[in-house]
């Protein structure tokens, strides 16, 4: 019997918790404001509870996002064989901010959670640098279309790192009042005329 109340016992807490992430998961879904309180009222279980899963808001998060987001290469594939830098950069920053968009109430909790302890900015998802790295790889070769050496290509990556990212989304959208498709436009021009001038810019 205590055997099986034992296990009984660990069957609930694997419940619990897989209520909790999944409650998480469907509200990401649905880009609404996430808070623990609404995650465990939800979920069917106290706020303590929720806490003793999960020893705060972005860590639920980090676990619920898994599986939403597409690895770089399968994001890319529409563009796989493209040769055009630009083009590729593009394509990769608009798929960015349109999950953002689409995911934006956990990927503000996040940033709000981390921006004030930068500590922990590595529990932020860094969806962007794969990306950017995978948008650029195939200039990497001196024998390509095109090419840009690495010191280039490393200045690049860190120009297109504040434009291909949430904050700057949030930056056109909240600050310059620009709606979602207008900012995520100026966004994908501002990557793109920063590769364009990178690929076409001489050597120093």
């Amino acid at each position: 019997m205590a055997v099986s109340g034992a296990t009984g016992r660990t069957n609930q807490k694997a419940r619990t918790r897989r209520a909790i992430v999944e409650t998480c998961r469907e509200l990401i879904r649905s880009g609404a404001e996430i808070t623990m309180p609404q995650v465990a009222q939800l979920a069917l279980v106290s706020e303590a509870t929720a806490y003793r899963y999960f020893p705060d808001l972005v860590s639920l998060i980090q676990e619920a996002l898994v599986g939403l987001w597409s690895d770089p290469a399968q994001a890319l594939a529409p563009i796989a064989g493209s040769t055009d830098p630009g083009e590729r950069v593009a394509f990769a920053c608009e798929h960015l901010l349109r999950h953002v968009l689409a995911y934006q109430g956990a990927v503000r909790a996040t940033i709000s959670h981390t921006i004030a302890a930068p500590s922990r900015a590595q529990d932020r998802p860094g969806l962007r640098f794969g990306l950017i790295d995978h948008a650029l790889a195939p200039f990497q070769d001196p024998h390509a279309p095109a090419y840009l050496s690495p010191a280039a290509l490393d200045r690049l990556k860190l120009d297109l790192a504040i434009t291909v990212s949430a904050e700057a989304l949030f930056v056109l959208t909240d600050l310059c009042g620009l709606d979602p498709d207008q900012a995520i436009a100026s966004a994908v021009r501002t990557a793109t005329t920063l590769t364009r001038a990178a690929f076409t810019t001489p050597p120093a």
